[in-house]
């Protein structure tokens, strides 16, 4: 995907304007929904009042999106992933970035060419997920994992890292009791709780690996989450643009180091993330919700790809790992 803006009627503004566009929308209450890309160079922040046609959000029990056509008609869904051996190839390398010292969890994704008969709105009508996003034309995202929460002055994130096939024998223990992703799931909660420490006080994780089920298509999946909460000032609105600056982009689809992190995946992943694994939100004058957009599909010159990853670590296996890259491309309902 190009790294420039979408095309009108939406507008994009840079990283600086972006930052003070939310920041003067906040402080005057104006409820608003906002976008960011992966990297942060587009951000796109309008009243609730004055949104473009062709683009329709819900974010758990807030939504624009008009009451959906009765779907009858089936449809066909099909994935062309790349090759094993062209993952094996990056998860190596990244391997050896690890053993070198240079990282220790990195989210690895691709893009997945999908051919289905539904357009990207009748995707977004027919998903089933809490937090969802349409942009015409462009793309749509139905995601599980939310991002920040914010009520009152307390601040709540939710990373989401872990995921096996339900249908597997004693599926939950099994990822639950999995030393490697204990880990990698302890490294996400450590980088979140630093994250959220650099805007807020009192930090704690107030609810530790517990267990979320999600449809995936014919198969039922468990992803693996944790709650962790902090305090902000009392005025944390007059700087709503920064604070959300600060935590981007979310620590679950980059790793730890964040940074150096950021930098290996520029050099290993094919194809920009663009817009997917960004991140969007509604500020209701009030409270704050958002969502990290992870299940995700891409429209460029008349085809549909879907992106998708998983958290690397020195103690992954291949296999799965690219598995469950896999299991990741579907239509939740």
């Amino acid at each position: 995907m190009p790294s420039t803006p979408l095309s009108p009627p939406l507008i994009w503004r840079s990283h600086q304007e972006g930052i003070a566009r939310i920041n003067h929308l906040a402080r005057t209450k104006e409820p608003f929904l906002f976008l960011f890309s992966y990297d942060k160079s587009h951000i796109f922040a309008e009243p609730l009042s004055a949104l473009p046609q062709g683009v329709y959000y819900t974010l758990k029990q807030q939504s624009n999106a008009p009451q959906p056509p009765q779907y009858l008609k089936p449809f066909h869904f099909e994935k062309s992933p790349l090759s094993f051996f062209a993952y094996k190839e990056a998860f190596e390398t990244l391997l050896e970035e690890i053993r070198s010292g240079n990282s220790y969890l990195l989210n690895l994704t691709f893009e997945t060419p999908i051919q289905s008969n539904l357009s990207l709105e009748e995707i977004f009508h027919r998903a089933n997920a809490p937090f969802k996003l349409y942009i015409e034309g462009h793309f749509v995202c139905f995601s599980p994992e939310c991002f920040i929460e914010i009520e009152e002055n307390t601040i709540s994130t939710f990373p989401m890292k872990g995921t096996i096939d339900a249908s597997f024998e004693n599926a939950k223990e099994e990822i639950l009791n999995n030393p490697k992703e204990m880990a990698e799931h302890i490294m996400i909660v450590d980088l979140m709780r630093n994250d959220l420490a650099q805007i807020a006080s009192n930090v704690r994780v107030e609810k530790f690996r517990y267990i979320e089920e999600i449809q995936a298509g014919q198969k039922r999946l468990l992803q693996v989450s944790s709650k962790i909460e902090a305090t902000l000032p009392q005025q944390w609105q007059e700087n709503l643009g920064e604070l959300l600056n600060t935590l981007l982009p979310a620590g679950s689809i980059t790793g730890t180091p964040k940074r150096k992190t950021m930098e290996i995946l520029h050099h290993i992943e094919p194809t920009p993330r663009a817009f997917y694994t960004g991140v969007f939100g509604l500020y209701d004058g009030k409270s704050l919700q958002s969502a990290v957009m992870i299940r995700f599909i891409e429209e460029r010159e008349g085809e549909k790809f879907y992106k998708s990853g998983g958290g690397i670590t020195l103690d992954s296996d291949v296999e799965a790992e690219y598995q469950e890259l896999c299991d990741k491309v579907y239509l939740p309902f």
